[in-house]
């Protein structure tokens, strides 16, 4: 595939990555290299690993059927429609909220006011304007330059990092445990969103959907994977610079990420600073809240997108104004849910995160399900080796979720 053919196709899975990359990596990922050090890397490699064939099926079922995944979920049965309406509806607030949140910190940080709640105020209502005018085109032409912003920035404060070695760990340095109550819990608040949550999938179907129209040709389901898998990996890459700069800079220091969004905010731009140098805080700065308003912006999108699909699918009809609509209802309870948790920034993405992974079993065996039976023709069926991932996968997943619902029972 030549490079002007991938331009035309590529916007999806840049859109996924960008998504993944906001609480899961600039959060949670440094948060796991400066509680745990180099300990947890492996974890992140794992569950990276073997959650890529869930988020591939997504464009795999579009480019096949023509059709979102969540239509698929229609045609296993309405039962299964509805469970992943519940899912949705229990999951989205707290989601939304919590990428909001953190959004509002790394906006606060870079212009230096504290508007209290009035940030998330103006955050929402200028994704919502954004959306409702503009919806994908300026959604895929935003995140692009986000993305290209972030990677580099990255990258640079990460080989900078690995080349000055890690800093001297303090006299009175603890390591932390990992296999603890609280450390499981990490674990699975890790991996829930690790790269981001597996219900999201739908809206990479619904993404690719999208581009498929805006384009003037039709692409292969190779080359619409191969889009999806460039930018899987590169986000996976990611995952570990951010794990390894949380290590290097601060595992060993017996300091504290701070919980408040602000504070927080400020402490991973001069996790950055620190390597690269203070002449690059307002650059930083910048290109982190830039990808968390990415990320909020499609976290917007896509929960809109995707229950709009579904109502239609239920009611069976059209339903166009729904999907603003829906920017206005996501706000609103996203909004209640942050004023419920006030300035704990961890325990709301903890808490959100851990939701995802818990439901994510479920989400998986929809997927795969859709893409190994009658529903999909079978030249176009993954590989046995991803089929082995899959089962593999959601036996993994299954078995945290397990061991999470018995520490929370006992």
């Amino acid at each position: 595939m030549n490079l002007s053919r991938f331009s035309k196709i590529a916007g999806p899975g840049i859109l996924f990555a960008c998504t993944a990359i906001g609480v899961s990596h600039l959060v949670q990922s440094t948060r796991a290299g400066a509680d745990y050090g180099l300990l947890i890397l492996g974890f992140v490699v794992l569950v990276t690993v073997i959650k890529y064939p869930f988020f591939e099926y997504g464009s795999r079922y579009a480019s096949s059927t023509n059709t979102s995944i969540i239509d698929g979920y229609k045609k296993i049965g309405r039962p299964v429609l509805w469970m992943y309406l519940a899912l949705t509806i229990a999951s989205m607030f707290f989601v939304t909220g919590a990428v909001g949140f953190v959004t509002a910190g790394f906006f606060e940080n870079l212009f230096g006011v504290d508007l209290g709640e009035w940030t998330l105020f103006v955050l929402f209502g200028v994704c919502i304007v954004i959306l409702a005018v503009g919806k994908y085109g300026v959604l895929d032409s935003l995140i692009k330059v986000i993305g290209v912003v972030l990677l580099v920035s990255t990258t640079a404060a990460f080989l900078l990092a690995v080349y000055n070695g890690p800093i001297e760990p303090a006299e009175d340095f603890v390591p932390k445990e990992l296999w603890t109550a609280s450390g499981i819990f990490f674990l699975l608040a890790l991996m829930g969103w690790m790269p981001t949550a597996i219900d999201l999938s739908s809206w990479n179907s619904l993404w690719t959907l999208e581009r498929l129209k805006r384009i003037n040709f039709r692409p292969t389901l190779k080359e619409i994977v191969f889009e999806f898998k460039l930018a899987y990996i590169i986000t996976g890459i990611l995952a570990v610079m951010f794990v390894v700069l949380g290590a290097l800079l601060v595992y060993g220091s017996g300091e504290e990420l701070p919980n408040g969004s602000s504070q927080f905010a400020h402490k991973i731009v001069t996790l950055y600073t620190d390597t690269i140098g203070d002449w690059s805080y307002i650059i930083i700065a910048a290109s982190a809240f830039t990808i968390m308003f990415g990320t909020i912006i499609a976290v917007f999108d896509g929960y809109s997108r995707s229950l709009q699909r579904t109502a239609e699918l239920v009611f069976e009809r059209s339903l166009g104004r729904l999907y603003t609509i829906l920017l206005f209802v996501i706000a609103g309870g996203a909004l209640v849910i942050v004023l419920q948790f006030q300035s704990n920034l961890k325990e709301l993405v903890d808490f959100a995160t851990v939701m995802s992974f818990v439901i994510a079993p479920v989400i998986g065996i929809f997927n795969l399900r859709l893409v190994t039976g009658k529903y999909l023709a079978k030249e176009d069926q993954p590989s046995l080796f991803l089929k082995g991932l899959s089962i593999a996968g959601i036996l993994f997943l299954s078995g945290f979720a397990a061991v999470f619902v018995y520490t929370q029972i006992v």
